[in-house]
């Protein structure tokens, strides 16, 4: 192998050999890993492996892989390693490299879990996820400034943004209503050819040397798996609809639809549909739902889940999973606690992502057919920027329910929302926020590195008799 590749090295366009599925696998393994970061973070992993070493996906393919991608429900790492997966090796291919990408932050957030449920409660486990959130804070104010820059390259997209921003913080409409439409309004724009809509690079790729798609191992070619006839999507979406929803039918059947397993199964079934932008732009929405009408959750152990996800490897919407597990885990019924929760936690996680593996295997090969559409496009921009909208509200919920001890609710005519009481502001919650802020924004400080910084801070004041 190296041999081989000493000699092709000279040939800077030669195209790469085919590879076969147990030799790409080590190379998936790699990257689920070291899949940190949130989706900037993976994509960027995806890019520097597929693209610039292995030269497995050329640079415009790869963008309009993830152009795709990201106009689907769920997290689009994920999908990205599945399209590409299935470009190269069909759905054996698509299943290892996407299964792969999970599985790592399946085991780390299950592990995390069951510590969570059992030691949450004490000090010293508390004080850590004080430190926690604060950092957490940072990094989704990160996320709004990063994906921002990117994505807002035009006023129109700008007004998109602003108006996403007001309507679900003070008016309370619904996240996939507000998607919907800006999707719709991006694709009109993309059809007219307005040049505020044209194609951006949703989280962006890296800015090294392009490789050009026919000097890949996928080449320039359409696959002969792409070209799919109508017997054979029946039985793609067939099969992959039957093992998402039938373990969710006989659930309601069997335990009735008031029985926690029936409603984690439904809930997270019709956030599958509907989880554009990937888990920042959602977590409102579910904080809400899980919080509020299923009382699954404390506000506060919301964001301790979004840390855990935050510190191990694969999506951030791995999050789901520790929130199927703390609601199974109060309300399983005649099950052991720990039991249900794990149980509860696999379930959320089943129905979440078996829908992107439908999505991916569906539309793949009639994506591969719609290299450079402009109204596709203009969907993407007109989505990515109303995400920006979606996770600036994520981000001033996150600092009032961390920040401050108490809130009050707000009506005024049609505006519906909590304002902090000012009294109630936990200083030293704004102390380590701020530090993490200006750590990240100014100093370029990592994720990690401030996630493991202001949770020994947290642990610090907690052993200083500062904090509770």
């Amino acid at each position: 192998m190296s041999g081989a590749a000493a000699v092709a090295e000279p040939a800077a366009n030669a195209r790469p050999e085919p590879i076969t599925l147990r030799e790409a696998f080590p190379v998936w393994l790699k990257i689920a890993l070291l899949s940190f970061g949130g989706p900037a973070g993976q994509i960027a992993v995806m890019h520097r492996v597929l693209v610039e070493e292995k030269r497995w996906i050329g640079e415009h393919r790869f963008l309009h892989a993830l152009n795709y991608c990201m106009l689907l429900p769920g997290p689009e790492a994920q999908q990205l390693a599945t399209y590409i997966g299935w470009l190269m090796h069909r759905t054996r291919g698509g299943i290892l490299a996407g299964g792969l990408f999970v599985l790592p932050g399946v085991v780390s957030i299950m592990a995390l879990s069951w510590i969570y449920a059992l030691y949450g409660r004490v000090g010293i486990v508390s004080a850590l996820f004080f430190g926690l959130k604060a950092a957490v804070l940072a990094i989704v104010l990160q996320a709004v400034v990063r994906i921002g820059s990117r994505a807002l390259r035009s006023r129109a997209l700008i007004a998109l943004a602003g108006a996403a921003f007001v309507l679900i913080f003070f008016l309370r409409v619904p996240f996939p209503l507000i998607i919907l439409g800006a999707g719709l309004i991006g694709w009109l724009g993309g059809r007219a050819g307005m040049p505020a809509f044209r194609a951006g690079g949703g989280h962006g790729a890296s800015k090294g040397t392009i490789v050009e798609d026919r000097d890949s191992l996928l080449g320039e070619e359409l696959p002969a798996h792409a070209r799919v006839g109508v017997r054979e999507t029946f039985r793609t979406a067939g099969m992959w609809l039957a093992l998402w929803l039938v373990p969710v039918a006989v659930l309601v059947v069997w335990l009735g639809p008031a029985n926690v397993f029936s409603q984690i199964a439904t809930f997270f079934s019709g956030l599958a549909l509907l989880s554009f932008g990937g888990a920042y732009a959602v977590l409102a929405w579910v904080a809400q739902a899980a919080v509020q009408s299923y009382h699954w959750l404390q506000p506060g152990e919301m964001l301790d889940g979004l840390g855990m996800a935050e510190t191990t490897p694969g999506p951030l919407i791995m999050v789901l999973q520790f929130v199927g597990f703390m609601g199974a885990y109060r309300a399983g019924g005649v099950l052991p606690p720990l039991l249900a929760g794990t149980l509860g936690g696999l379930l959320a996680t089943w129905v979440t992502f078996v829908p992107c593996f439908l999505w991916i295997f569906l539309g793949a090969p009639f994506i591969e057919r719609l290299r450079g559409n402009a109204a596709v496009a203009g969907a993407l921009s007109a989505i990515t920027a109303a995400v920006v909208g979606v996770i600036l509200n994520l981000a001033i919920w996150f600092a009032i329910h961390t920040l401050f001890h108490a809130t009050m609710p707000v009506a005024a005519g049609p505006l519906r929302f909590d304002m902090p009481v000012l009294a109630s502001v936990d200083g030293w919650a704004l102390a380590l926020a701020a530090g993490a802020a200006v750590a990240m924004l100014r100093f370029g400080a990592g994720a990690i590195a401030t996630l493991a910084v202001c949770s020994a801070a947290g642990v610090a004041l907690y052993l200083a008799g500062v904090t509770g």
